[in-house]
């Protein structure tokens, strides 16, 4: 993972004004801010940052103002201890964060000791709600959900295909590609080869020559943008014309940038895009007007306020045991559509799609 250092996770810790004058309600929203997937960060920045404007508009949430509390975790673990514990000291009442899952677990565990509410806007890692706290929480589904539907692809769309697995050594990364490999294997297909490569790096030739010697005709990537877009346009130079199929960490423009023309025809999973939405079209040209296109992660950072300020007056307090108890018996309508969570913090319905790159965008798959 990223090379940030501690010093520089709390030094990055800042308020991002939110139109309050005088903050009653203090939310910590924390991501990459820096780094290689700072892009990730500024999406759910800029939607808590417009969900809290339009929220203070209409008076705020229990009669009181909110105000954004920023933290950059640049997606390593060490860093967002630092952010989470930062948080504690500020007095937040609700964490909207982490971005990626070896940054949310780690914090979890500080969120969890003093008793804040997390919700994760993206982080996919199984674990995260699997350790048994009560405080924890995500919009997006889980890699053993996201996986069986990319291997499914596989299977149906690419028999016969030689098959490479590749991860970035994360929880997010490896996570993913895990449980593809595993749905693929009850499936009695063999992936050909399965391999680790190191996130940052700027050559991935030798990976992509190994998969041209050994014929690969499907890669399944599981990692981000910033290493996908080198790998696949590493290959295309290389004359490797395999698909490359992946998950939501492609879900940005910049793998586009990265790659160029060899993006096209990369397929990568992801839930449905809520700026397709007809009713969500206020709040995407509210983004739009601001010149920011609400990609990937926005509307579910977005979301993630809505559905804090809902629970918050349904419980008529911010209290993590009042907020909990909103929560895993509430209903949450928001711009991801009616969102319930099961005991494990978890939506109950995710639901995932497939979508394809063309031209410098993406869109479903046709």
């Amino acid at each position: 993972m990223l090379k940030a250092t501690l010093c520089a996770g709390v030094a990055a810790l800042g308020v991002l004004a939110s139109g309050a004058a005088q903050a009653d309600i203090l939310i910590g929203v924390a991501g990459p801010r820096s780094g290689s997937y700072a892009n990730f960060g500024e999406q759910v920045f800029q939607g808590a940052d417009l969900a809290v404007k339009q929220i203070n508009a209409k008076g705020g949430v229990l009669g009181q103002q909110l105000k954004l509390v920023v933290g950059d975790d640049a997606c390593d673990p060490k860093q967002a201890v630092a952010v989470a514990n930062q948080f504690v000291n500020q007095g937040v009442a609700f964490v909207a964060g982490h971005f990626c899952s070896g940054s949310s677990i780690p914090a979890s565990a500080v969120y969890q000791d003093e008793g804040i509410v997390m919700m994760s806007f993206s982080s996919t890692n199984p674990k995260l709600t699997e350790q048994g706290f009560s405080n924890v929480y995500r919009v997006c589904g889980r890699d053993d959900q996201q996986g069986p539907v990319a291997a499914e692809l596989i299977a149906d769309k690419f028999k016969g295909e030689k098959i490479a697995i590749l991860h970035d050594k994360t929880g997010y990364g490896k996570g993913l590609a895990d449980s593809t490999k595993a749905e693929l294997n009850k499936r009695g297909i063999q992936e050909t080869m399965y391999d680790a490569y190191t996130a940052g790096e700027k050559d991935y030739s030798a990976v992509v020559t190994k998969m041209k010697q050994a014929g690969v005709g499907v890669i399944y990537l599981g990692g981000y943008h910033s290493e996908g877009g080198l790998i696949i346009r590493q290959a295309r130079e290389q004359g490797l014309t395999a698909r490359m199929i992946s998950g939501d960490g492609l879900a940005t423009s910049e793998f586009g940038q990265i790659a160029g023309k060899s993006a096209d025809g990369t397929l990568f999973t992801f839930t449905p895009d809520p700026r397709k939405d007809p009713a969500n079209k206020p709040i995407v040209d509210a983004f739009r007007a601001a010149g920011f296109e609400p990609e990937g992660y926005t509307l579910n950072s977005y979301a993630i306020i809505q559905i804090f300020a809902q629970a918050a007056e349904q419980a008529k307090s911010v209290k993590p045991e009042a907020l909990n108890k909103a929560l895993h018996s509430g209903s949450f309508p928001s711009l991801l559509g009616k969102v319930e969570f099961d005991a494990k913090g978890d939506p109950k319905s995710p639901g995932y799609k497939i979508y394809e790159w063309h031209n410098g965008s993406f869109d479903y798959m046709k």
